[in-house]
């Protein structure tokens, strides 16, 4: 990765902690909890007021792609 573009990217993570510091603290209780079988429901309600949801089942499939990033970073 391009030396500059990983400091953007730094920069604006860490912007994003400042403005939302419940959601890095959620992720991390939240993913101490999440295993093969585990539904992940995503919830969305757009300013007007619109709600869109979503969710998913875990698959093992899944906890490997996640250690393979974790593993890239």
């Amino acid at each position: 990765m391009n030396p500059m573009a990983f400091m953007k990217i730094k920069g604006m993570v860490e912007k994003f902690k400042e403005n939302h510091p419940k959601v890095p603290m959620f992720f991390k209780a939240a993913s101490q909890s999440i295993g093969e079988g585990t539904i992940i429901e995503i919830n969305v309600t757009t300013a007007e007021g619109k709600n869109i949801c979503t969710n998913m089942k875990v698959t093992k499939e899944d906890l490997e792609l996640v250690e393979q990033l974790k593993q890239m970073m």
